[in-house]
């Protein structure tokens, strides 16, 4: 029987964080966090973690988990959410998913190709290779054996390229392929799913004071550590918003005043790929996140205990 859970998801900047802690505390849910960013450790100022007192009023889980030289895909993501979800459950707990990284969410409601366990030894040479010949020639060598996968991944997606260079070393078949055969399998969890929204102009306000915020709080400094320690900006990790553009700046490809615009800008873009997908998403229901926090959260916790009822949970 697939695992009972309920998500909460929606844009970035729309107050997830927050909403998500009231309404753990009325269902008496542990969070598994569902944010493709806050699974780094050392990567602080971009990513909206909750805060220590937040994570001390609710169990989180899936934050903090690897390095940020690691390379973690969605099948690591969801191994380690599966074993944080039967736990919760062993404690008579309500596991409740919180995030908006889709693919993260996808693999747990839907039918998902995990393939093999991960291969350190082949993920260092191909990331050495990108290191030293640039992610594009990664992405020529997909193309060769897996021309499918390859034309939809963008060339510097080094961690997906990477996942599926190594299915197909490990395993002799196309990742595409194998995908398209997992679809038919029954999905892991369950689950009724909740999408805060607001107004697109104030939601891109949100987005704009939060970048300005993270600018006060440090971030260029941050940026410049991780690059200092050699990190390369290849890495996954340093993909994510606020890390990227801050990197262009420090590298001297713009100044400071365009890796800000860059920031707002991809973030803006990513909030609204993010509403584009949830709209594409059957029985996801919208709730205003612009009300007084405890309101929205009511109304949330309303809709996750009359579905569960009525699904039997």
């Amino acid at each position: 029987m697939p695992h009972r859970i309920a998500i909460l998801t929606g844009p970035t900047a729309v107050g997830k964080t927050e909403i998500a802690v009231l309404v753990a505390e009325q269902l008496g849910a542990e969070i598994v966090s569902a944010d493709s960013m806050a699974v780094y450790r050392g990567l602080e100022v971009a990513t909206a973690k909750p805060s220590p007192e937040q994570m001390a009023r609710v169990p989180h889980h899936l934050i903090n988990v690897v390095d940020v030289g690691c390379i973690f895909t969605v099948a690591d993501y969801r191994r380690l959410a599966l074993q944080a979800i039967a736990d919760i459950e062993a404690r008579g707990k309500l596991p409740l998913v919180v995030g908006g990284t889709r693919l993260y969410i996808v693999s747990l409601t839907s039918g998902f190709f995990e393939g093999p366990g991960a291969n350190p030894e082949l993920r260092r040479r191909l990331q050495e290779k990108a290191c030293r010949e640039g992610p594009e020639s990664l992405h020529k060598q997909l193309a060769q054996v897996d021309p499918r996968t390859a034309a939809r991944l963008a060339p510097r997606d080094l961690k997906r390229i990477i996942r599926a260079l190594e299915v197909y070393e490990l395993t002799g078949t196309p990742i595409s392929q194998l995908q398209e055969e997992s679809q038919r399998s029954e999905p892991p969890c369950k689950g009724p799913m909740v999408a805060l929204v607001r107004d697109r102009a104030e939601l891109y306000r949100r987005i704009d004071a939060r970048a300005d915020a993270m600018i006060e709080a440090g971030l260029e400094q941050e940026v410049a550590s991780l690059l200092s320690a050699g990190y390369d900006e290849s890495l996954t990790a340093l993909q994510g918003h606020g890390y990227k553009e801050l990197i262009g700046y420090l590298k001297g490809r713009y100044d400071r005043q365009e890796a800000i615009r860059l920031l707002k800008r991809n973030t803006r873009r990513y909030a609204k790929r993010q509403l584009s997908w949830l709209r594409q998403e059957k029985d996801v229901v919208f709730v205003d996140a612009s009300g007084e926090p405890q309101d929205v959260a009511n109304q949330v916790v309303e809709h996750f205990r009359r579905k569960l009822a009525s699904e039997g949970a």
